[in-house]
């Protein structure tokens, strides 16, 4: 099938190399802050709509849910049509949806509009890996793979600090004006940095052809412990977070929006291990994102003490564990899918933010039943079960 541009691939280092990690990079900045940017601001719109604290979630949990479920659709639109185009168009409605938020007057319009705001959002997730499947040699691979989740983490706490910090002492519409606008730069400055993708082969824009390929990759026994592993690995680490706002709210610590934002600092933990997992040589890939959960249980048991330094020393290595197994297994996919990887790299993801939509749910149950020492427990348990997991994937390395 004819190439769309020429074969010769990025090599790490190079001047397009920095342009694409870069442009990847603001890109994350974009679609990570405007989806976490309420995080902090959860107990805020309970108290401002009148709603409660698992309606709250809902907020955020809802654009998870169609993040993930647009990726069905995202994936296979890029294996036909390309990779940069969609992120553009990707990139705009997530600005213009969340200009819209400013002007909204009752709970449900909010809810309409992060439900849509998930669907623009899912387009980064569904192309970042393929691009760079498609663009990258493999020896450069990792590495910009690491540079484009640690360009997560940074969109993510950065979102969460600035939207705490703003709504604390403005008001949620200036959040999502300051967030929206921001994002419309973005999109100027990933229009002309990103480099056009170099080795893709467009295929079909056909249902049967969409189905046959998610078909493949499920039947793939490489590929399926690992989309699991992604979405019971994120419904701990980031609904922990969730509960974590609602406790520390509360007293002794009685923590308002910019405070609880500034907890979400503890994500650039995570940037610096998802830089590090680049180093990693893809033999001891396993090891590496074991390791990863193994620090993500012990952080997670740090936070039911009462010290507010040791449950910020916990997060930070519940932040750094995630990470590092998050960007591992994001390679693992790439690696191990074949072809038409953006339909692998979306089922990843569909699975990664299911879970994150999911684990509010699940969580509930516990936080109602015995509020933080029995969601920790709860965690933990589905922590051991990823540890399987990765020990079931060993035989497939």
């Amino acid at each position: 099938m004819k190439k769309t541009s020429s074969c010769t691939r990025i090599e790490a280092g190079s001047a397009d190399y920095r342009r694409a990690c870069l442009a990847l990079v603001v890109a994350s900045l974009v679609i990570f802050a405007n989806l976490y940017a309420i995080h902090p601001l959860l107990p805020q719109i309970a108290s401002e709509f009148g709603v409660s604290e698992l309606q709250a979630g809902s907020a955020f949990t809802v654009t998870s849910f169609t993040l993930g479920l647009s990726l069905l659709i995202h994936g296979p639109v890029s294996d036909a049509v390309g990779r940069k185009l969609p992120l553009l168009i990707g990139l705009a409605g997530t600005s213009l949806l969340t200009l819209a938020m400013a002007f909204v007057e009752d709970f449900a319009t909010l809810i309409a509009l992060r439900a849509a705001l998930g669907f623009a959002l899912g387009v980064l997730p569904a192309v970042a890996i393929a691009y760079l499947g498609d663009t990258m040699t493999r020896a450069a691979l990792v590495g910009a793979v690491g540079l484009y989740i640690s360009g997560n983490t940074l969109g993510g706490s950065g979102g969460r600090l600035l939207g705490g910090f703003i709504g604390d002492h403005f008001s949620l519409s200036t959040v999502f004006v300051c967030m929206g606008s921001a994002g419309l730069l973005g999109l100027i400055i990933v229009a002309r940095l990103l480099p056009k993708e170099r080795d893709f082969s467009p295929g079909p824009l056909s249902l049967a052809g969409s189905v046959q390929g998610f078909a493949m990759h499920m039947r793939n026994p490489a590929l399926l412990p690992a989309f699991a592993l992604g979405g019971l690995n994120f419904m701990i680490f980031l609904n922990l977070y969730t509960y974590l706002t609602f406790r520390l709210s509360g007293p002794p610590w009685s923590l308002g929006s910019g405070w609880l934002g500034l907890l979400f600092l503890t994500y650039l933990a995570g940037t610096f291990s998802a830089t590090l997992s680049g180093r990693v040589p893809f033999p001891n890939i396993i090891r590496g994102m074991a390791a990863g959960v193994a620090l993500l249980i012990i952080g997670s048991l740090m936070t039911l003490g009462t010290s507010l330094w040791l449950i910020i020393a916990g997060l930070l290595l519940n932040a750094f564990g995630f990470f590092l197994t998050h960007s591992l297994a994001n390679t693992w996919v790439n690696q191990k899918a074949g072809a038409a990887k953006a339909s692998a790299a979306s089922l990843y993801s569909v699975s990664y933010y299911f879970g994150a939509a999911l684990g509010i749910y699940y969580l509930e149950i516990f936080w109602q039943a015995g509020r933080w020492p029995a969601v920790v427990a709860a965690g933990v348990v589905i922590l051991a079960i990823n540890l399987g997991l990765i020990r079931y994937m060993r035989r497939h390395l």
